[in-house]
């Protein structure tokens, strides 16, 4: 059989329909390849559901009634509720705990034939970038297993990069898909706000949290978004009612010598937008209104070259660069972490220790059993995120902190707005950083923070979103560029980032061993 597990989702696709391997064949080679679980990335791994659901994917597949995925693996995201495996959210408070149904994205994605192959590591609750807030340990990075792979899809980035599954789910809170896909060396996207369902997945913050998938390339990230979204009005109050659509429509026409020279508005040159506000020093960049470049404070010299140079390959291939501003993007740390900590203190109050989850088992009364129980059950980033979110919340505070962060939020938003008007998409770093030591920033939660200052604004805004490979940096490793783009067009986004794979394979290498 063929080495299926270096095969990308749209190569196992195609085999599978044309019988080159079977479903069970698949499952099995991937089920072998998480012996041992390298990189701490599965929390929970069942082969005979796995190979239960191969073998009902071949039955398909021989009656000619196959999903357009049947038969191809997926690893979801310990923050997804599933029926035949543990969810965890990568916390002691729901150790062991079993669903009596699917998340939404679960079941569409099995609906469209796609075989779970477990769960996997995430930060707790999805919170943290670099995904040592589990209880259950760090994730470590296929490219380093010294350095972090991100967070809080750690488990997710590090699986597909290390060949344990060919795509995994994710969820993207402030950049929780992106960045840990930039440092990884794969491809993810976050769509639009309410695009994919929110039913079954456990919440965080949920006017930000939004589901998205992360795979190898953007060709695979189409075929799965297509199966991943839809209303969902009934089960989730924030799900848009928007048809689906096939996010690969556009992938298909011929690309061209300059393929972005008539992608853009009416026809025109793709206009690719990069806030002046993430302008790397000493750029050489041709911009059209030639404002001079100014140095992202903190941004490694290494990731400010690589987005340059794919910036370059853009313009090469017919797209035209224009600087953008993004004024308030500065402060959209501040802003976030007062938004995601209201929502967080607010959605966690449910694990309480009486119906379900975690309990202590020695308390005194109803409040000591409360106190004993989320002191036990929650770690020390969930315990700072709730008191924040408590404290902002509470009266005297929500005025000052909460109502002036969801006024700047809007703010936010309406800059992107003011940016489109000038541009199609908009590019720039993922992180100011390459991947970080294991440990390094463990006690630094603020360090952490700030990580997260290129993927905030674009998350607040509601907008999608996406991380693609571009090259490597300091010690070797990945480097992602993000790409945003304007409500609901994730086909254009998806578009972009795959005519830059046709002509890089920055998407295509892959740590040493694997």
């Amino acid at each position: 059989m063929a080495d299926v597990h270096n095969m990308t989702v749209a190569e196992l696709a195609a085999g599978l329909q044309n019988k080159d391997f079977s479903a069970v064949e698949v499952a099995t080679r991937f089920l072998a390849r998480t012996g041992g679980n390298p990189h701490n990335a599965f929390l929970d791994i069942n082969s005979e559901v796995t190979l239960a659901q191969a073998q009902a994917s071949d039955a398909k597949i021989a009656a000619g009634t196959a999903g357009p995925l049947e038969g191809v693996p997926i690893a979801h995201k310990d923050i997804f509720v599933t029926k035949d495996f543990a969810t965890t959210a990568g916390s002691k408070m729901l150790t062991d705990y079993r669903s009596p149904f699917d998340a939404t994205v679960v079941s569409k994605l099995r609906e469209a034939g796609m075989v779970t192959l477990g769960k996997l590591n995430c930060d707790e609750f999805a919170m943290g970038s670099a995904n040592e807030n589990s209880a259950y340990g760090a994730v470590t990075n296929p490219w380093d297993t010294t350095c972090i792979p991100g967070g809080s899809s750690g488990g997710s980035a590090a699986a597909v990069a290390a060949r344990l599954a060919p795509a995994a789910t994710g969820t993207d809170t402030g950049g929780s898909i992106r960045q840990p896909a930039a440092f990884c060396g794969i491809t993810g996207i976050k769509p639009t706000y309410g695009r994919a369902s929110r039913y079954g997945m456990v919440a965080f913050a949920s006017s930000l949290d939004q589901a998205g998938p992360m795979a190898r390339s953007a060709e695979d990230c189409a075929l799965l978004l297509s199966a991943m979204c839809g209303p969902d009005l009934d089960r989730d109050s924030t799900s848009l009612n928007v048809k689906n659509e096939d996010f690969s429509r556009l992938l298909a026409k011929p690309a061209g010598d300059k393929p972005l020279a008539t992608a853009g508005k009416d026809g025109g040159p793709l206009k690719i937008g990069h806030p002046r506000e993430w302008l790397g020093g000493g750029s050489q960049v041709d911009f059209d209104r030639h404002a001079p470049a100014r140095r992202s404070e903190g941004t490694n010299p290494q990731v400010n070259k690589r987005i340059e140079e794919a910036l370059a390959h853009y313009k090469s291939l017919g797209a035209e660069l224009v600087e953008v501003s993004l004024p308030q993007a500065q402060l959209s740390i501040p802003v976030y972490y007062i938004v995601c900590a209201a929502e967080a203190s607010s959605n966690l109050s449910r694990f309480d220790g009486v119906k379900f989850g975690h309990r202590a088992k020695e308390f005194t009364d109803l409040a000591d059993m409360y106190q004993r129980t989320r002191s036990e059950g929650f770690g020390d980033e969930v315990k700072r995120r709730i008191m924040i979110g408590s404290y902002v919340l509470s009266h005297g505070y929500y005025d000052a902190y909460y109502l002036q962060a969801q006024k700047i939020r809007r703010m936010i938003a309406n800059d992107f707005q003011a940016a489109f008007a000038q541009c199609d998409v908009i590019a720039g770093p993922v992180a100011p950083t390459t991947p970080w030591k294991l440990g390094d920033k463990a006690d630094d939660p603020v360090a952490n923070y700030l990580a997260d200052i290129f993927t905030l604004p674009a998350s607040l805004a509601g907008l999608p979103c996406m991380s693609i490979p571009v090259g490597f940096g300091d010690m070797g490793m990945p480097v992602g560029m993000q790409l945003i783009g304007n409500y609901l067009q994730e086909a254009q986004l998806l578009n972009v980032a795959h005519r830059f794979q046709q002509v890089t394979n920055f998407h295509e290498a892959r740590p040493e061993g694997v």
